[in-house]
């Protein structure tokens, strides 16, 4: 029977609801961690705010012009989890059509001339405290999720449908087994911890075409380290993925850090 990405994460939360699965670095070294079941509650509120107050409904679009950040995750598994589609937005090119667009402070302006019916400004603080200076017709994220319950009960949205649309659009099937393949080349288990090493602002389109940088962990069970850093930021990075207990790095930075004892590097 086909899965979507919405069942994935249904089964990483059902599997290990209180372990470490998010753990987030900013270039300052804050640190924050979220479990299956924390981040869940946010895509619980979240996929409500869409459904009661946004009235959104399976194939809908949903624009997400966000870094890559616990936050964005949210909004992905959200619209998966509505049978909503996600677009990742990648500067300021918000496509027509989109009844959700979700955007950073530096991006409200452009997703309001996007025409999508709703607006919504995230701050992607660490502790998603909100944004200050909305502009008019601009809900505040994480205000407003707060506001909704903390228990979704996922759609029974099909497999077959379009759930993910980058330079090509994406069922959730084909979403799930490119989680599933992307898994298996780097060897993932439940006993990884996977590092993703990400610079300023790096956008959503990161996690690949298909999102599996993202899904091949979720598939796995394996728990993610977002942290950010360059080059010169390299020490550092192999000392908080030591701290981690990270196997396997990511880097999408182009940070230069290598395999330390212990991780592999995965491509």
């Amino acid at each position: 029977m086909s899965q979507t990405p919405a069942q994935l994460w249904r089964d990483l939360v059902a599997s290990a609801p209180a372990r470490p699965f998010v753990t987030s670095y900013d270039a300052s070294g804050g640190r924050v961690e979220l479990s299956p079941a924390t981040l869940d509650n946010w895509v619980s509120k979240t996929a409500n705010l869409m459904v009661d107050g946004f009235g959104t409904q399976p194939d809908d679009r949903v624009a997400i012009a966000l870094a890559l950040h616990w936050q964005s995750l949210v909004w992905l598994l959200s619209a998966w989890s509505v049978g909503a589609v996600a677009v990742p937005v990648d500067g300021d090119a918000f496509p027509g059509g989109a009844q959700i667009a979700v955007a950073d402070a530096d991006r409200l302006e452009a997703a309001l001339d996007s025409g999508a019916d709703e607006v919504v400004g995230a701050s992607l603080h660490p502790l998603g405290l909100p944004l200050r200076d909305l502009p008019p017709m601009v809900l505040d994220y994480t205000t407003e999720a707060r506001a909704h319950g903390d228990h979704f009960s996922p759609y029974a949205v099909d497999a077959d449908a379009v759930a993910y649309a980058t330079t090509r659009e994406w069922t959730g099937t084909e979403l799930v087994a490119a989680a599933r393949r992307r898994a298996g080349e780097w060897a993932l288990t439940a006993k990884d911890r996977v590092a993703i090493v990400l610079g300023p602002g790096t956008p959503l389109s990161v996690l690949g075409d298909d999102a599996s940088a993202l899904l091949a962990p979720v598939a796995a069970g394996a728990p993610v380290i977002l942290a950010e850093g360059g080059p010169g930021d390299v020490p550092d990075l192999l000392s908080r993925l030591k701290a981690e207990g990270a196997t396997a790095v990511l880097d999408l930075a182009g940070s230069g850090v290598t395999a330390a004892a212990g991780t592999r590097l995965l491509v």
